[in-house]
């Protein structure tokens, strides 16, 4: 038997920020690869301390649904679930390659292949292009177009950046857009100046968060000037500067993300079947629910 731990930030705050995790999940149960699959959360039940305990399993793939190396993947997560022998180095990673490690989870005899964030997986590069042709419409965008995908950004954790920058490098070598940049809320190059950064006229932004909340929702708007205030909502396009900008929301809701999760699982040795096949069939053209995202995962 094997399974599958979706392991995330969860909020006290807001009921509604698990529901990308429970989506994802669920469709990950729907495809059957696993015996058994689990959400688990930081500030939430289950937490993460005893979700490998409700499980019989003897092997389990816990993937982290948070977009980059740090506090959280490589202290809090490994911590809890009591990996004996984890320390970050066993992922040689320079801050977005992290794959697996496998670690005995001994207070309960189980085998855990630890994996890395869904966020720095080559796949999520396949999720931020999905969720720009989700916004527009239009299954082929690119040609007259500009792609800004947007990150956090923070000095307390240097991998932030390299996530969105990693994916921002890899679609520019595509060559499907006409400019692709990375930019960030707490960093420069700042999301508020995006048209300053741009030449085309339809520029598509798209935040590489796991879930709309603050920042996607309310911060990021009205910076960019899509809105005065949130609370009134705005236009897809918005006219701003005079590019239209087409505003995405979080690219953790894009459906695909199901995708990424089970493509961090084969990397680590899971047998999938045709998994990964009839996810993709059951999420083409889809998008999650928007839900709220807590502050401290973006960073992480």
């Amino acid at each position: 038997m094997q399974a599958l731990v979706v392991a995330a930030h969860g909020s006290h705050l807001n009921p509604d920020a698990s529901d990308p995790t429970h989506a994802h999940a669920d469709t990950v149960r729907e495809a059957g690869a696993f015996d058994e699959v689990r959400e688990a959360f930081w500030k939430e039940e289950p937490h993460f301390r005893e979700v490998i305990r409700t499980l019989e399993s003897e092997e389990v793939f816990v993937v982290p649904l948070f977009i980059s190396e740090g506090y959280f993947t490589e202290q809090v997560i490994p911590r809890e679930l009591r990996l004996e022998g984890w320390d970050p180095e066993k992922w040689d990673s320079d801050g977005t390659d992290a794959s697996q490690v496998t670690l005995e989870a001994g207070d309960v005899g189980k085998t855990v292949h630890y994996c890395g964030p869904v966020g720095t997986h080559d796949a999520m590069t396949d999720v931020i292009v999905g969720r720009a042709e989700s916004v527009t419409g239009d299954p082929d965008v690119g040609d007259g177009f500009g792609l800004a995908v947007v990150g956090h950004g923070t000095e307390r954790n240097e991998n932030s950046a390299k996530a969105i920058e990693y994916h921002a490098d890899r679609i520019r070598e595509r060559e499907r857009f006409d400019e692709v940049k990375a930019l960030f809320m707490d960093e420069e190059p700042e999301v508020d100046n995006v048209t300053d950064f741009f030449e085309s006229e339809d520029i598509v932004v798209v935040p590489l968060f796991v879930a709309d909340g603050y920042h996607t929702q309310e911060d990021i708007p009205e910076d960019m000037g899509l809105t005065e205030d949130y609370r009134l909502g705005w236009d897809v396009p918005s006219e701003v500067d005079g590019h239209r900008i087409w505003y995405a929301g979080a690219v953790g809701t894009e459906g695909l993300m199901a995708d990424v999760l089970l493509e961090r699982a084969a990397d680590a040795g899971a047998d999938l079947g045709d998994a990964v096949e009839r996810v993709r069939a059951m999420t083409a053209g889809s998008d999650g629910a928007a839900t709220d995202e807590p502050e401290p995962e973006a960073g992480d």
